[in-house]
């Protein structure tokens, strides 16, 4: 499976703040918000990965993660001109995906939970499509699944003015190579994008849609708001100092997965010079 981290869009609902730099770069305490995402893929064992970006942010992104090897991933980059939808996505990377399944990740969401890297490694040979569910005190933001009496989809909204359901469909998408096809005949909602909802529906109506309900041990956060991202960093700051532990290391997860050995750690430990995450590195390699 490959992977795609979709992290264009200008991040409008936080200006002045990214004005003049991506969303996706922002901190979230002490690392960018896209080490978070990018951890999530690795932890799934996806090391070929594909990052969308704007135009203009695409060699910042760059020079923070390069073309991957020092983690042991092959990484590219491919631009979206103009935010037109999440499901732009896979006509975008149809040349990176080729013949293989890919998962989407949105460089803005933010996952933890005890137990997520056996979620996630048990939808890399996903047949059909596999989604989850959350729930959410303001599902209009968002895609929504309903669900009938049996627990099975019953209806997927895109951000529906008066949602049938509490559950918000978080941006973590698992695609056979179907998803290409079924992208390429999404037309521009109402909102004048194409919706990766209306692949979700697609999939439905092919009987080929799995969707698992996220239990309370997992959390979620899409941070897109000033209120969202502050709530994620917090989050991320007293869980670390608690647990002596990192969330989204990207070195620490090619290490545990063997994507690296010890000397691209070290290589990684002198990038870091004299900072915490570096000091973080060298207790790992101790």
């Amino acid at each position: 499976m490959k992977g795609i981290i979709l992290a264009g869009g200008s991040g409008s609902r936080l200006y002045p703040i990214t004005i003049s730099v991506s969303k996706q770069l922002l901190p979230v305490y002490d690392k960018p918000m896209i080490y978070y995402p990018l951890s999530v893929l690795m932890l799934a064992g996806i090391r070929e990965i594909l990052f969308i970006t704007t135009p203009q942010d695409q060699k910042a992104f760059q020079k923070l993660l390069g073309n991957g090897a020092d983690l042991g991933c092959n990484f590219e980059y491919a631009i979206q001109d103009e935010p037109k939808g999440l499901a732009e996505a896979f006509t975008i990377g149809e040349e990176f995906i080729g013949k293989e399944k890919v998962a989407l990740i949105l460089g803005d969401n933010i996952f933890y939970g005890n137990g997520f890297g056996n979620l996630l490694r048990s939808k890399v040979d996903v047949d059909g499509a596999s989604i989850f569910a959350y729930p959410v005190k303001d599902p209009e933001r968002y895609g929504v699944v309903e669900f009938d009496d049996n627990k099975k989809v019953k209806s997927i909204e895109e951000k529906p003015k008066v949602p049938k359901s509490k559950y918000a469909i978080p941006g973590l998408y698992f695609y056979d190579n179907k998803v290409v096809e079924y992208a390429k005949q999404v037309k521009p909602s109402a909102r004048g994008e194409k919706e990766i909802s209306t692949i979700n529906q697609m999939y439905m109506e092919a009987g080929k849609l799995e969707v698992g309900v996220m239990t309370r041990g997992m959390s979620w956060f899409d941070t897109g708001t000033v209120e969202s991202l502050d709530d994620a960093t917090e989050f991320i700051r007293v869980l670390q100092n608690r647990q002596s532990t990192l969330i989204g290391c990207i070195e620490e997860v090619a290490l545990i997965h063997k994507f690296i050995g010890k000397d691209k750690l070290e290589s990684a430990i002198d990038k870091y010079e004299k900072s915490k995450y570096g000091d973080y590195l060298r207790n790992l390699l101790a």
